[in-house]
C-alpha cells in the first residue's frame, strides 16, 4: 500500500488518549442567544435558571450535575443536513459538537434508548460529517445504536422525539430511512464487510467516492470483522475503518456491580496501544523528520516507524498490518482538531488501500452520570435530565430474564457440572447474576455467538451441562454451529433464547421471529416454550435433565403474568413432549405455544361473555409434539386454532404435518394457523405491533367466530376493541 507513513501531523493529545477520563469535561452556557465561555461541570454547578425576556436559558439546578432546561443551540438550529456545516472554523465546530451532544441528551430523556454510545461519539460525528461528502460519500456505523447524532445533522433533528416508537424513528441506521443511511443495522460486526461491498462496486463503476466504516471494540469481536479486514487487505480498495475504542469488549448492560471489565485478548492489546506514549512518540519523531528534512530521510524515517510500530505491540497494531491494513493511532476521538486533521489526510492521499484509525472515546462523554456508570446508560428508559434519574415503570413481576437466571442458578446450586455462556450480553441475559454466584461457571466470549455454541459443544464433550443464553435474533448468527457442531453431534447442550417473538422499540432487527422455525426443523432437538414464569422454571429444569441430545426454549422481553413460582425457585423436569389443557370446553380449541397461550386464555374470556366457552390447550413442546393431546383436540372440536408468536414454518406447521400424516384433516375438522405475518414488523409498543400482527385477544377470539361463520359476533369484537 503507498499510504506515506509521515504524512500525518502530530494527532494526539496524549494524556486524554491514553486515558479519555482523566481529561477534564467542559460543556457550554448561554447568555442571551450568545456563546460566552465554556466552563467545567463543578463551576457550572454553582449557576442557576436565569430568566430573560427571551425565554429560559440553560443553567443547573442546585445539587444537580447537568442542565434541567433544554439549553439553546443557536448553531445547530443552522444545521439541517452536513453541507451547512462546511464553512464551519474548528471553533464552531467544538461549539456544534456542545450543543449536538446537548440535543441528544435531552431527546433521549423523552424517549429513552441508547444513550452513552451516542455521547461518545460526538466530535467523531461532527468531524466525519464535515471532512466527508455524504451522501455520496458512505458512513456506516456498525451496530448503529450510536447513531443518534449522525441521525440529527442529516435531517431528522425535528423527528427526534419519535425515536423508536411506532411509525417513528428506528434506533438503528436503516436505509428506507434516509439516503444518509447507506447500510442498515441493529447486529454488531457487519460494517467492515458491507463497506469493502461499497468500495469494490465503487472501484467497478470507475466511481471516486470514499467509504467509512465505523466499528466498536466490543463488535472487534466478532469472527466476522476479521473476515472482512482480511478481505479487504487482500482486495487493497481503499476504505477507512475506523475502530472506536470505548473500553467496552463486552456490551455494558450489566445492572448489578456496574459494567464487568472487557473480556478477550484484544482489550489487552488495545490498551497496550492506548498506553505506549513514548514509542508513539517515537514514531511522531520520525514523522517530523520527514516532513522536516524531506525525501533523503525518507527511508531512515520508515524503519523508525515500522520499528516502532513492530515494538508497540507484537499484537496489536501489527495484527491489523498483518491483515493488510495500515494502522494509525491511537487518537483522542473527542479531539476535533485532531481528527479532522487525520481525516482530511486519508481523504486527500491518493491510493492507499484500507487504512485503520484507532480512535479512542468515552462512553457518556459530557454527561456526568453517564461517565460514571456507563453500564446503567447504554440503555436507558425515560429520565430526568438534571439528576439522571431513570423513569422505570414499577412491576409486581420481574422480567423473564431474570426468572430464567434465578432458575439456572437454583439448577447450579444443585449440579456442579451446569455452566452458562453468553456472547456479550451479561445483563440482557440475566447472567450477571449467576455470574455473582459461580464467577468460575460463567463465560462471556465476546460478541462471538459462533464461538459461544461450539465452545458449549466442547464443554458438552467433557461431560458438562452447558446453558447457552442468546437473544433468538442473535442466534440466527450461529445457526450452522447449532446444527453441523450441536445437533448432528447430538451433544447436549442447552439453548436458552430470550427475546423470543415481539420486542417493541428495538424493532425488526431484534424481533425473535424464527427460532421455532429454525430449531425445530432440526432432527434431534427438543424445542420447547413456556406459557407463563413458573412453567420457565420447570423448562430450565427439564433442560438440565436432558443428557442424551440438545434442547432450547424461547421466551419473550417482558415481566411474567403473576402465578406461583416453585418452591425456592427449583422447577420441576417435565415429561418430554407432553402438553396440557388448561380449559376444557367445546366445538373450538385453542392450541397455544408460548406465552401465546395467554393471549388464548384471555380470547376464551371474550368469546365466553358470547356464551360459547373454548377448549384452551398449553402444547409446552414443538419437537416431539403431543401427538395424542392434538389428536383428541382434532376430533372433539369443530375446529382447531394453534397460536404463535412466531413466523410461518414454526409450530403450527409441525401441527399440520402431524394432521395431514394422521388423516384428521381428511374429516370435518378445520384448522386454524395464527402467526407472525410474512413481513417484518417495525418498532413501536409491544401493543401495537401485537395488534399488527393479528395475535391480540380480539383478533383470537374474532377468528374464532369467523371460522365459526358467526361474522357479526366477530365484527363486534374487534369493533369493540378499536
Amino acid at each position: 500500500m503507498a499510504l506515506c507513513a509521515f504524512s500525518f501531523p502530530a494527532i494526539i493529545n496524549r494524556a486524554a488518549a491514553s486515558d479519555p477520563q482523566k481529561s477534564t469535561h467542559f460543556t457550554f452556557h448561554m447568555l442571551g442567544g450568545t456563546h460566552l465561555l465554556f466552563q467545567p461541570l463543578h463551576k457550572l454547578n454553582q449557576l442557576q435558571v436565569r430568566k430573560r425576556p427571551g425565554g429560559i436559558y440553560a443553567s443547573l439546578s442546585e445539587g444537580a450535575e447537568y442542565h434541567s432546561q433544554r439549553p439553546p443551540t443557536p448553531l445547530l438550529d443552522t444545521i439541517n443536513y452536513p453541507i451547512h456545516m462546511k464553512n464551519l472554523s474548528v471553533k464552531e465546530l467544538k461549539q456544534l459538537a456542545d450543543e449536538l451532544r446537548s440535543d441528544v441528551i435531552f431527546n433521549v430523556s423523552k424517549t429513552g434508548g441508547h444513550l452513552g454510545s451516542s455521547l461518545g461519539v460526538v466530535e467523531l460525528t461532527v468531524a466525519l460529517h464535515y471532512v466527508f461528502n455524504t451522501p455520496k460519500d458512505k458512513i456506516l456505523w456498525d451496530v448503529g445504536h450510536q447513531s443518534y447524532p449522525h441521525k440529527i445533522l442529516t435531517g431528522r433533528r425535528d423527528k427526534m422525539h419519535t425515536m423508536r416508537q411506532t411509525n417513528g424513528l428506528a434506533g438503528f441506521t436503516k436505509r428506507s430511512e434516509s439516503e444518509y443511511d447507506c447500510f442498515g443495522t441493529g447486529h454488531s460486526s457487519t460494517t467492515i464487510s458491507a463497506g469493502l461491498g461499497m468500495a469494490v462496486g465503487r472501484d467497478l463503476k470507475g466511481e471516486r467516492n470514499h467509504v467509512v466504516a465505523v466499528i466498536g471494540d466490543g463488535a472487534m469481536t466478532a469472527g466476522q470483522a476479521y473476515e472482512a479486514m482480511n478481505n479487504a487487505g487482500y482486495l487493497d480498495s481503499d476504505m477507512i475503518v475506523i475502530l472506536n475504542d470505548n473500553k467496552q469488549v463486552s456490551l455494558p448492560t450489566a445492572n448489578l456491580d456496574g459494567p464487568i471489565p472487557p473480556v478477550g485478548a484484544l482489550s489487552s492489546a488495545l490498551s497496550r496501544l492506548q498506553s505506549n506514549k513514548p514509542l508513539r512518540e517515537l514514531r511522531e519523531v520520525a514523522k517530523g523528520v520527514t516532513k522536516q528534512i524531506g525525501g533523503p530521510m525518507h527511508e531512515l524515517a520508515a524503519k523508525v516507524d515500522e520499528y516502532a510500530r513492530g515494538m508497540i505491540s507484537g499484537s496489536g497494531s501489527t495484527l491489523f498490518e498483518e491483515l493488510g491494513l495500515y494502522y494509525i493511532g491511537p487518537v483522542d476521538g473527542h479531539n476535533i482538531d485532531d481528527l479532522i486533521s487525520i481525516l482530511k489526510e486519508v481523504k486527500s492521499t491518493e491510493t492507499t488501500g484500507p487504512v485503520l484509525i484507532h480512535v479512542v472515546t468515552e462512553k457518556g462523554r459530557g454527561y456526568p452520570y453517564a461517565e460514571r456508570a456507563a453500564d446503567k446508560y447504554h440503555g436507558v428508559a425515560k429520565f430526568d435530565p438534571a439528576t439522571g434519574k431513570q423513569f422505570k415503570g414499577g412491576s409486581a413481576t420481574q422480567s423473564y430474564t431474570t426468572y430464567f437466571a434465578e432458575a439456572l442458578i437454583a439448577e447450579a446450586e444443585a449440579n456442579k457440572n451446569i455452566v452458562a455462556i453468553h456472547a456479550a450480553m451479561g445483563g440482557g441475559t440475566g447472567l450477571n447474576l449467576f455470574l455473582r454466584r459461580f464467577p468460575q461457571r460463567c463465560f462471556d466470549v465476546g460478541i462471538a455467538e459462533q464461538h459461544a455454541v461450539t465452545f458449549a459443544a466442547g464443554l458438552a464433550c467433557e461431560g458438562l451441562k452447558p446453558f447457552c443464553a442468546i437473544y433468538s435474533s442473535f442466534m440466527q448468527r450461529a445457526y450452522d454451529q447449532v446444527v453441523h457442531d450441536v445437533d448432528l453431534q447430538k451433544l447436549p447442550v442447552r439453548f436458552a433464547m430470550d427475546r423470543a417473538g415481539l420486542v417493541g422499540a428495538d424493532g425488526p432487527t431484534h424481533c425473535g421471529a424464527f427460532d421455532v422455525t429454525f430449531m425445530a426443523c432440526l432432527p434431534n432437538m427438543v424445542v420447547m416454550a413456556p406459557s407463563d414464569e413458573a412453567e420457565l422454571f420447570h423448562m430450565v429444569a427439564t433442560a438440565a435433565a436432558i443428557d442424551d441430545r440438545p434442547s432450547c426454549f424461547r421466551y419473550p422481553r417482558g415481566n411474567g403474568v403473576g402465578v406461583q413460582l416453585p418452591p425456592g425457585n427449583k422447577g420441576v423436569p417435565l415429561e418430554i413432549g407432553k402438553g396440557r389443557v388448561l380449559i376444557e370446553g367445546e366445538r373450538v380449541a385453542l392450541l397455544g405455544y408460548g406465552t401465546a397461550v395467554q393471549s388464548c386464555l384471555a380470547a376464551a374470556s371474550l368469546v365466553e361473555s358470547h356464551g360459547l366457552r373454548l377448549t384452551v390447550a398449553d402444547a409446552r413442546f414443538c419437537k416431539p409434539l403431543d401427538h395424542t393431546l392434538i389428536r383428541k383436540l382434532a376430533k372433539s372440536h369443530e375446529v382447531l386454532i394453534t397460536v404463535e408468536e412466531g413466523s410461518i414454518g414454526g409450530f403450527g406447521s409441525h401441527v399440520a404435518q402431524f394432521l395431514a400424516l394422521d388423516g384428521l384433516l381428511d374429516g370435518t375438522v378445520k384448522w386454524r394457523p395464527l402467526v407472525l405475518p410474512d413481513r417484518y414488523i417495525d418498532h413501536g409498543s409491544p401493543a401495537d405491533q401485537l395488534a399488527q400482527a393479528g395475535l391480540t385477544p380480539s383478533h383470537i377470539a374474532a377468528t374464532v367466530f369467523n371460522v365459526l361463520g358467526q361474522k357479526r359476533e366477530a365484527l363486534e369484537i374487534i369493533s369493540s376493541r378499536n
